[in-house]
């Protein structure tokens, strides 16, 4: 250990709290929580035989660290998956896709109920529903309720006085509370039939459609009655694909992992009322030379964190670390008694059982499709090699793209492909900063010369790893532009540019674009690469336009200026995530401190 840091790590205090770990470049790899964090992060720098090689090549990467002391080790766990969402370290246990998964949303605080798809749970009096890893899966739940229980998807403003209804009303996929077809009682009565749905409450929604199904019949109500028999029939048809698993009417969360070659899959398991009535894989990642028992407890960690609803007992195919820290936050969180079990026998061994056999499946599937992936990316690279008359098989390919509107908010992207497909983690954004006005010739140059001048500068950093291809969005004007910036810097790298209009290729040399078949692997593998670099530069536009628009805003707090804030966006985004910020965190942005960061949690 360096002296400098262990000088550090002995005036690091005993209590709990979390530590970030950051590489020479300030980033963060690693973020823990302990109970005793001068121990505990002493622990890694100590030279021990029974050291894993990930402990040891993080000791290695690590050249400075920080802390966050807190009143409690339950505190300092929330904190930890907070932070852990945020950076996304490498060396932590974490959710493979870097994206949030989706949940139903019941807007249950308004007069009239929406129901949509998230990607953030939060405590504003919604009802949420999730995660679903699949987002096929979820859609599918709503296409099954949106026919039993007909719902409003549309975001026009329902006064119960409008002329006509639209098309869904008259097809029964919408029972009209614009029109004032049902009342607003009625309409949340049938919303709460949908959240029932989705409890895994089924019995009682019988019950009572039954009874108001009778009743409709007594009153000669005839076309209700059938209405309701409609529903009751769904719900009974989605019924039967429910598998009762428990006699008892037990909530349930059934948990295992399986780990194959490095890879992790936990598999989760949804009993409501004794029926297993959903199930969701996670694949992880950062679980190469840990433990299973550990990668169980930062899946734990991480998946009740964002989860809206946490059930009475909780199942799981092995034992965790820190049980009781973290039943007591499940417990918190549920507002009541929450078990934690591993069975060892009986019909719960069975479940946790299949649910290990689940995740194993999800594996070798998941490596089966890889395996069929990288087979047809192989194909796509060869045939892109001989219609472009490449020398080398491109391996890896850049491609980039400009977004902005009139100039405003200028961004540049560049995506890389590896052997045919994504390398997300060699993407890069570029925030335009010497052109002003709309002027992509000129944005583009300024992206290709920051990126191709880091190149010649860092030879041992990812920069200095040339492409075999380089792909561009737009046509002649924009192919010239990145030959010159090449040329500029002594570089021959083949360059093309893909037109989208007509899906034309534009070569060096030749004022003739090449059309490729519209079935050529080649093609969709090019467009695929300019997609992804649209995208890529779109969502990062749309990011700084935001920004643009929250700066104004922090502007109000008192005790917050442009250092302040530019230090809170570049921390937390938006201003969602700094309005979710706990006091501690807004606290431990650079600049700010406890007073001011109090002043920004009243203001928002």
């Amino acid at each position: 250990m360096a002296s400098d840091l262990g000088e550090k790590v002995s005036s690091i205090p005993t209590g709990p709290g979390v530590y970030l770990f950051k590489d020479e470049k300030g980033k963060v790899v690693y973020v823990g929580k302990a109970a005793n964090l001068r121990n505990r992060v002493r622990s890694y720098f100590s030279a021990s035989p029974t050291r894993s090689p990930k402990l040891a090549h993080l000791a290695r990467t690590t050249a400075d660290f920080e802390f966050i002391v807190t009143e409690s080790e339950m505190e300092a766990l929330v904190l930890e998956c907070s932070l852990i969402k945020r950076y996304r370290p490498r060396y932590n246990v974490r959710f493979r896709d870097d994206k949030r998964y989706p949940y139903i949303r019941i807007s249950w605080q308004e007069d009239f109920p929406r129901i949509q798809i998230v990607r953030r749970a939060q405590r504003d009096g919604a009802k949420y529903y999730g995660p679903f890893a699949s987002s096929a899966a979820m859609h599918q739940t709503l296409d099954t309720l949106r026919r039993i229980f007909p719902y409003v998807t549309c975001r026009r403003k329902l006064s119960g006085t409008d002329q006509r209804a639209c098309l869904y009303y008259y097809i029964k996929r919408c029972p009209a509370p614009c029109i004032g077809a049902i009342s607003q009682e009625e309409y949340r009565v049938l919303i709460e039939g949908v959240c029932l749905f989705l409890e895994g409450r089924q019995e009682a929604i019988l019950d009572s459609l039954r009874r108001q199904m009778e009743e409709a019949a007594r009153d000669l109500e005839f076309e209700r009655a059938a209405s309701l028999r409609d529903q009751i029939r769904g719900i009974e048809r989605a019924m039967e694909k429910q598998r009762i698993v428990f006699r008892t009417k037990v909530n349930q969360d059934v948990i295992a992992l399986a780990r194959r070659d490095g890879e992790a899959c936990a598999q989760v398991f949804f009993v409501r009322g004794g029926k297993l009535i959903g199930r969701e894989s996670f694949l992880l990642e950062g679980t190469k030379g840990e433990e299973t028992k550990e990668v169980l407890t930062s899946f734990l960690k991480q998946f009740y964190d964002a989860v809206a609803y946490v059930p009475s007992e909780i199942l799981l195919g092995s034992e965790i670390d820190e049980a009781s820290v973290i039943r007591a936050w499940l417990e918190e969180r549920r507002g009541a008694k929450v078990a934690l079990s591993v069975p060892r026998r009986g019909k719960k061994r069975g479940l946790v059982k299949l649910a290990e056999e689940n995740a194993a499946q999800t594996l070798a599937h998941l490596e089966a499709q890889e395996a069929i992936d990288e087979e047809k990316a192989m194909a796509a690279l060869t045939d892109l090699q001989e219609r472009l008359g490449l020398e080398a098989l491109p391996l890896r390919i850049e491609a980039y793209d400009i977004s902005n509107i009139q100039g405003v908010a200028a961004t540049g992207s560049m995506v890389v492909f590896q052997k045919g497909v994504p390398r997300r983690g060699a993407y890069r954004h570029f925030r335009i900063k010497s052109v002003q006005g709309a002027n992509d010739y000129a944005m583009m140059r300024e992206v290709l010369r920051r990126r191709f001048s880091r190149a010649l500068d860092e030879d041992e950093s990812a920069w200095a790893i040339l492409p075999h291809l380089v792909v561009i969005d737009g046509g002649k004007g924009q192919l010239n532009a990145a030959l010159e910036v090449l040329a500029e810097h002594g570089l021959e790298v083949p360059t093309v540019a893909l037109a989208k209009e007509r899906e034309e290729i534009y070569r060096p040399g030749t004022d003739r674009p090449l059309r490729l078949p519209d079935d050529s692997p080649a093609l969709r593998l090019m467009q695929r690469l300019r997609d992804e670099a649209h995208r890529f530069a779109l969502g990062y536009h749309q990011k700084l336009r935001r920004r643009r628009g929250l700066a104004t805003l922090l502007e109000e707090i008192p005790g917050i200026g442009p250092k302040r804030r530019k230090a809170l966006l570049k921390q937390f985004g938006s201003l969602e995530a700094i309005r979710q910020a706990s006091l501690q965190e807004l606290a431990a942005v650079e600049g700010m401190n406890e007073v001011v960061a109090q002043k920004a949690r009243d203001f928002l």
